[in-house]
């Protein structure tokens, strides 16, 4: 029994549809999937619609941007099978609101540099809670300026010494993960080796406010391995893994089922979800 519990769909900035996401899981030989969509739940009735279509369990996710304050720098959460879901609703809304406020001023800035139109970028964006870089980079590929989502003409343009960058503003960790707990659901830090997020994982962990740890991410660099294996272990976390899938709006080739989540992390998510 095996799971990728870290996916993106067009819900969000991914580049698949919620069906081929569902569809290439199981062909891809998965017993379970997260879909984990950013500061969304709105695809999650539908992903387990097909999840029973195609045989494959769908484990209903979030994936909540935040701000670690202490230290000035983005957080990430997973959100796993939250029992009321409606309690992180005004949460997520206020971010997807902002994202998108700061997104359209970020394209407008690109549009006064290349001949691309609002319309354009809008239609990649089609089906989305709100507009992401990604959509903007993938009409500056139609139009032949790049050939890559996250490259240089990226950097040049949206990261955050670029040209056209608008800073967003992101809700507090700990309201989140209190949010999280309150909602019932299972909250995962992700990426905490790229986001440098792993000695903030242990400061939720004491707070009871943290369950669990993405060991297994693309972007995990090897010498953060003992210092993850060393957190799992003291606060006895729940190590997962995901792929962190956005199809082709990403930086490199990544599979569905790149990392993956053991049989055992699962049923411990499942047994504690349980017991909330």
């Amino acid at each position: 029994m095996i799971g990728d519990l870290h996916c993106h769909s067009r819900f969000s900035d991914g580049s698949m549809g919620i069906d081929d996401l569902i569809f290439y899981a199981k062909r891809a030989g998965l017993d379970f999937i997260a879909l984990t969509d950013h500061d969304t739940l709105s695809g999650n009735n539908r992903a387990e619609q097909l999840g029973k279509r195609f045989g494959i369990g769908v484990i209903p996710g979030v994936e909540i941007s935040a701000f670690d304050r202490s230290r000035g720098r983005k957080v990430h959460l997973l959100c796993y099978q939250p029992k009321t879901p409606d309690r992180l609703e005004g949460l997520l809304k206020r971010t997807l609101e902002n994202r998108d406020k700061c997104v359209r001023e970020s394209m407008r800035k690109v549009m006064q540099l290349f001949p691309v139109t609002e319309e354009h970028i809008l239609r990649n964006a089609k089906g989305s809670a709100s507009l992401y870089y990604a959509h903007i980079m993938n009409a500056l590929i139609d139009l032949g300026y790049t050939n890559e989502i996250y490259g240089k003409l990226f950097k040049e343009l949206l990261g955050p010494q670029g040209s056209c960058y608008v800073r967003h503003e992101y809700p507090d960790v700990w309201e989140a993960a209190k949010l999280i707990r309150s909602a019932g659901g299972i909250c995962v830090v992700a990426h905490p080796s790229s986001y440098r997020s792993i000695e903030l994982a242990g400061e939720l962990a004491r707070e009871g406010l943290c369950d669990g740890l993405e060991r297994f991410h693309p972007n995990n660099r090897p010498e953060d391995d003992a210092a993850l294996d060393a957190l799992i272990e003291t606060y006895h976390l729940i190590p997962t893994g995901g792929t962190d899938f956005h199809g082709g709006f990403t930086s490199r080739p990544n599979p569905i089922g790149t990392c993956l989540t053991e049989k055992n992390s699962l049923e411990r998510i499942f047994k504690l979800s349980k017991s909330r």
